[in-house]
Protein backbone atom coordinates (compact mmCIF):
# COMPACT_ATOMS: atom_id res chain seq x y z
CA UNK A 1 0.00 0.00 0.00
CA UNK A 2 1.20 3.49 -0.72
CA UNK A 3 2.86 5.74 1.75
CA UNK A 4 0.19 8.47 1.71
CA UNK A 5 -0.96 8.75 5.29
CA UNK A 6 -2.76 12.09 5.18
CA UNK A 7 -4.76 12.90 8.30
CA UNK A 8 -5.23 9.25 9.28
CA UNK A 9 -2.32 7.48 10.86
CA UNK A 10 -3.18 4.96 13.53
CA UNK A 11 -1.50 1.75 14.53
CA UNK A 12 -3.25 -0.68 16.86
CA UNK A 13 -0.87 -2.96 18.71
CA UNK A 14 -0.97 -4.83 21.97
CA UNK A 15 -1.28 -2.26 24.74
CA UNK A 16 -2.57 -4.51 27.48
CA UNK A 17 -1.13 -7.81 28.62
CA UNK A 18 -3.05 -10.98 27.82
CA UNK A 19 -5.16 -12.33 30.70
CA UNK A 20 -2.46 -13.89 32.87
CA UNK A 21 -4.88 -16.12 34.77
CA UNK A 22 -6.24 -17.61 31.57
CA UNK A 23 -2.74 -18.05 30.15
CA UNK A 24 -1.49 -19.59 33.38
CA UNK A 25 -4.34 -22.08 33.51
CA UNK A 26 -3.71 -23.05 29.86
CA UNK A 27 0.01 -23.59 30.56
CA UNK A 28 -0.77 -25.59 33.70
CA UNK A 29 -3.32 -27.83 31.99
CA UNK A 30 -1.22 -28.31 28.88
CA UNK A 31 1.96 -28.99 30.82
CA UNK A 32 0.19 -31.42 33.12
CA UNK A 33 -1.33 -33.28 30.17
CA UNK A 34 2.04 -33.44 28.43
CA UNK A 35 3.76 -34.70 31.59
CA UNK A 36 1.22 -37.43 32.19
CA UNK A 37 1.06 -38.42 28.54
CA UNK A 38 4.83 -38.84 28.46
CA UNK A 39 4.94 -40.65 31.79
CA UNK A 40 2.20 -43.16 31.08
CA UNK A 41 2.56 -43.50 27.34
CA UNK A 42 3.60 -47.04 26.42
CA UNK A 43 5.78 -47.33 23.31
CA UNK A 44 5.46 -51.12 23.52
CA UNK A 45 1.71 -51.12 23.21
CA UNK A 46 0.68 -51.88 26.82
CA UNK A 47 -3.08 -52.08 26.77
CA UNK A 48 -3.33 -50.22 30.10
CA UNK A 49 -1.45 -47.17 28.93
CA UNK A 50 -1.97 -44.58 26.18
CA UNK A 51 -0.40 -45.39 22.81
CA UNK A 52 2.98 -43.95 21.86
CA UNK A 53 1.47 -41.33 19.51
CA UNK A 54 -0.41 -39.60 22.34
CA UNK A 55 2.56 -37.79 23.98
CA UNK A 56 3.64 -36.47 20.59
CA UNK A 57 0.11 -35.27 19.78
CA UNK A 58 -0.28 -33.52 23.13
CA UNK A 59 3.14 -31.93 22.79
CA UNK A 60 2.46 -30.62 19.29
CA UNK A 61 -0.92 -29.16 20.28
CA UNK A 62 0.46 -27.57 23.41
CA UNK A 63 3.42 -26.03 21.59
CA UNK A 64 1.24 -24.78 18.74
CA UNK A 65 -1.08 -23.07 21.24
CA UNK A 66 1.79 -21.25 22.95
CA UNK A 67 3.29 -20.17 19.61
CA UNK A 68 -0.10 -18.92 18.43
CA UNK A 69 -0.57 -16.81 21.56
CA UNK A 70 2.94 -15.39 21.29
CA UNK A 71 2.49 -14.41 17.63
CA UNK A 72 -0.84 -12.74 18.38
CA UNK A 73 0.66 -10.65 21.16
CA UNK A 74 4.04 -9.76 19.67
CA UNK A 75 3.60 -9.71 15.89
CA UNK A 76 0.00 -8.86 14.99
CA UNK A 77 -1.16 -5.28 14.50
CA UNK A 78 -3.53 -3.11 12.44
CA UNK A 79 -2.42 0.04 10.62
CA UNK A 80 -4.86 2.62 9.27
CA UNK A 81 -3.81 5.38 6.85
CA UNK A 82 -5.42 7.60 4.25
CA UNK A 83 -4.65 4.91 1.66
CA UNK A 84 -6.48 2.14 3.48
CA UNK A 85 -5.97 -0.55 6.09
CA UNK A 86 -3.06 -2.95 6.55
CA UNK A 87 -3.25 -5.95 8.84
CA UNK A 88 -0.27 -7.96 10.02
CA UNK A 89 -1.52 -11.29 11.27
CA UNK A 90 0.31 -14.12 13.02
CA UNK A 91 2.23 -15.00 9.84
CA UNK A 92 0.87 -13.12 6.84
CA UNK A 93 -0.10 -9.53 6.11
CA UNK A 94 -2.89 -8.07 3.98
CA UNK A 95 -3.85 -4.61 2.79
CA UNK A 96 -7.02 -3.00 1.46
CA UNK A 97 -7.53 0.35 -0.20
CA UNK A 98 -10.49 2.26 1.15
CA UNK A 99 -12.35 1.70 -2.11
CA UNK A 100 -12.15 -2.06 -1.43
CA UNK A 101 -13.58 -1.81 2.09
CA UNK A 102 -17.32 -2.38 2.32
CA UNK A 103 -17.70 -1.86 6.05
CA UNK A 104 -15.99 -2.04 9.45
CA UNK A 105 -18.03 -3.62 12.22
CA UNK A 106 -17.62 -4.34 15.90
CA UNK A 107 -19.06 -7.77 16.75
CA UNK A 108 -19.35 -9.85 19.92
CA UNK A 109 -17.06 -12.78 20.57
CA UNK A 110 -18.02 -16.18 21.93
CA UNK A 111 -16.60 -15.24 25.32
CA UNK A 112 -19.09 -14.21 27.96
CA UNK A 113 -16.76 -12.24 30.21
CA UNK A 114 -14.31 -9.47 29.53
CA UNK A 115 -12.07 -10.71 32.37
CA UNK A 116 -10.78 -13.56 30.17
CA UNK A 117 -10.26 -11.56 26.99
CA UNK A 118 -12.09 -9.19 24.65
CA UNK A 119 -15.87 -9.38 24.39
CA UNK A 120 -15.93 -7.31 21.19
CA UNK A 121 -13.75 -7.66 18.10
CA UNK A 122 -13.57 -5.50 14.98
CA UNK A 123 -13.82 -6.94 11.47
CA UNK A 124 -13.29 -5.49 8.02
CA UNK A 125 -15.78 -6.64 5.36
CA UNK A 126 -14.91 -6.51 1.68
CA UNK A 127 -17.39 -6.35 -1.20
CA UNK A 128 -17.50 -10.15 -1.46
CA UNK A 129 -18.87 -10.39 2.06
CA UNK A 130 -15.65 -11.82 3.48
CA UNK A 131 -14.65 -10.63 6.92
CA UNK A 132 -11.13 -10.07 8.21
CA UNK A 133 -10.09 -9.51 11.80
CA UNK A 134 -8.54 -6.13 12.63
CA UNK A 135 -6.04 -7.09 15.29
CA UNK A 136 -6.12 -5.32 18.68
CA UNK A 137 -9.01 -3.07 17.72
CA UNK A 138 -11.14 -4.49 20.52
CA UNK A 139 -12.43 -3.69 24.00
CA UNK A 140 -9.43 -5.40 25.60
CA UNK A 141 -7.00 -2.89 24.07
CA UNK A 142 -9.36 0.09 23.65
CA UNK A 143 -11.82 1.67 26.02
CA UNK A 144 -14.57 2.10 23.40
CA UNK A 145 -14.04 0.21 20.11
CA UNK A 146 -17.43 1.40 18.81
CA UNK A 147 -16.40 5.04 19.11
CA UNK A 148 -13.00 4.28 17.60
CA UNK A 149 -14.53 2.56 14.56
CA UNK A 150 -17.08 5.34 14.08
CA UNK A 151 -14.29 7.90 14.13
CA UNK A 152 -12.27 5.87 11.64
CA UNK A 153 -15.20 5.63 9.24
CA UNK A 154 -15.81 9.36 9.42
CA UNK A 155 -12.13 10.13 8.86
CA UNK A 156 -11.95 7.72 5.91
CA UNK A 157 -15.05 9.06 4.15
CA UNK A 158 -13.14 11.64 2.03
CA UNK A 159 -10.83 8.92 0.71
CA UNK A 160 -13.58 6.58 -0.45
CA UNK A 161 -15.28 6.68 -3.82
CA UNK A 162 -18.43 5.22 -2.25
CA UNK A 163 -20.47 6.22 0.74
CA UNK A 164 -20.88 3.93 3.75
CA UNK A 165 -24.22 2.63 2.49
CA UNK A 166 -25.52 -0.95 2.76
CA UNK A 167 -25.67 -3.09 -0.36
CA UNK A 168 -28.35 -5.84 -0.44
CA UNK A 169 -26.02 -8.17 -2.37
CA UNK A 170 -23.14 -7.78 0.07
CA UNK A 171 -25.42 -7.98 3.09
CA UNK A 172 -26.74 -11.31 1.80
CA UNK A 173 -23.18 -12.58 1.36
CA UNK A 174 -22.36 -11.48 4.90
CA UNK A 175 -25.46 -13.22 6.24
CA UNK A 176 -24.49 -16.46 4.51
CA UNK A 177 -20.95 -16.23 5.82
CA UNK A 178 -22.25 -15.77 9.37
CA UNK A 179 -24.58 -18.76 8.91
CA UNK A 180 -21.67 -20.91 7.72
CA UNK A 181 -19.54 -19.96 10.71
CA UNK A 182 -22.40 -20.68 13.09
CA UNK A 183 -23.00 -24.06 11.45
CA UNK A 184 -19.37 -25.13 11.87
CA UNK A 185 -19.23 -23.85 15.44
CA UNK A 186 -22.26 -25.99 16.27
CA UNK A 187 -20.61 -28.91 14.51
CA UNK A 188 -17.50 -28.38 16.63
CA UNK A 189 -19.49 -28.47 19.86
CA UNK A 190 -21.30 -31.58 18.65
CA UNK A 191 -17.99 -33.27 17.80
CA UNK A 192 -16.71 -32.44 21.28
CA UNK A 193 -19.73 -34.21 22.79
CA UNK A 194 -19.05 -37.20 20.54
CA UNK A 195 -15.41 -37.19 21.63
CA UNK A 196 -16.38 -37.54 25.29
CA UNK A 197 -18.92 -40.20 24.38
CA UNK A 198 -16.21 -42.15 22.55
CA UNK A 199 -13.96 -41.73 25.58
CA UNK A 200 -16.63 -43.46 27.67
CA UNK A 201 -16.86 -46.23 25.07
CA UNK A 202 -13.10 -46.71 25.17
CA UNK A 203 -13.17 -46.86 28.97
CA UNK A 204 -15.91 -49.49 28.75
CA UNK A 205 -13.77 -51.52 26.37
CA UNK A 206 -10.88 -51.43 28.84
CA UNK A 207 -13.07 -52.43 31.79
CA UNK A 208 -14.71 -55.31 29.92
CA UNK A 209 -11.44 -56.54 28.47
CA UNK A 210 -12.47 -55.94 24.87
CA UNK A 211 -9.99 -54.85 22.17
CA UNK A 212 -9.46 -51.08 22.19
CA UNK A 213 -9.80 -48.83 19.16
CA UNK A 214 -8.40 -45.64 20.65
CA UNK A 215 -7.43 -43.84 17.44
CA UNK A 216 -10.68 -44.76 15.73
CA UNK A 217 -12.85 -43.69 18.66
CA UNK A 218 -11.06 -40.53 19.78
CA UNK A 219 -9.83 -39.19 16.43
CA UNK A 220 -11.57 -40.67 13.41
CA UNK A 221 -15.14 -40.75 14.73
CA UNK A 222 -15.20 -37.13 16.11
CA UNK A 223 -13.55 -35.72 12.98
CA UNK A 224 -15.91 -37.60 10.67
CA UNK A 225 -18.87 -36.46 12.76
CA UNK A 226 -17.60 -32.86 12.67
CA UNK A 227 -17.31 -32.88 8.88
CA UNK A 228 -20.68 -34.53 8.26
CA UNK A 229 -22.64 -32.39 10.72
CA UNK A 230 -20.94 -29.18 9.58
CA UNK A 231 -21.74 -29.89 5.93
CA UNK A 232 -25.38 -30.68 6.73
CA UNK A 233 -25.87 -27.62 8.94
CA UNK A 234 -24.22 -25.35 6.39
CA UNK A 235 -26.51 -26.70 3.68
CA UNK A 236 -29.58 -26.18 5.84
CA UNK A 237 -28.69 -22.67 7.01
CA UNK A 238 -27.27 -21.16 3.81
CA UNK A 239 -28.95 -23.13 1.02
CA UNK A 240 -27.44 -24.29 -2.28
CA UNK A 241 -27.00 -20.74 -3.56
CA UNK A 242 -24.24 -20.16 -0.99
CA UNK A 243 -21.89 -22.27 -3.04
CA UNK A 244 -22.19 -19.96 -6.03
CA UNK A 245 -19.53 -17.25 -6.49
Amino acid sequence: MGGDTGAIERVYRRRRRPPLLQLGVAVLIGGNALLHAGRFGDPHGDRYGPPSWMPWSVGVLFTATLVRIALEQLRAYTRVTASGISVQGRLRSRSWYWADVYDIRVEPTLRGSGSSGPRWLTYLYDFEGRRHLLWHLDDWQLGDPYAEVSELCLAAAPYRSLAWEPSPRVEELIRRGAARRKAWIRAGYSALVVFFAMFVVDFWEVVTGRPEHLFLLLVVVPLAFFGAVGAVLQRLTTGPAAAQP
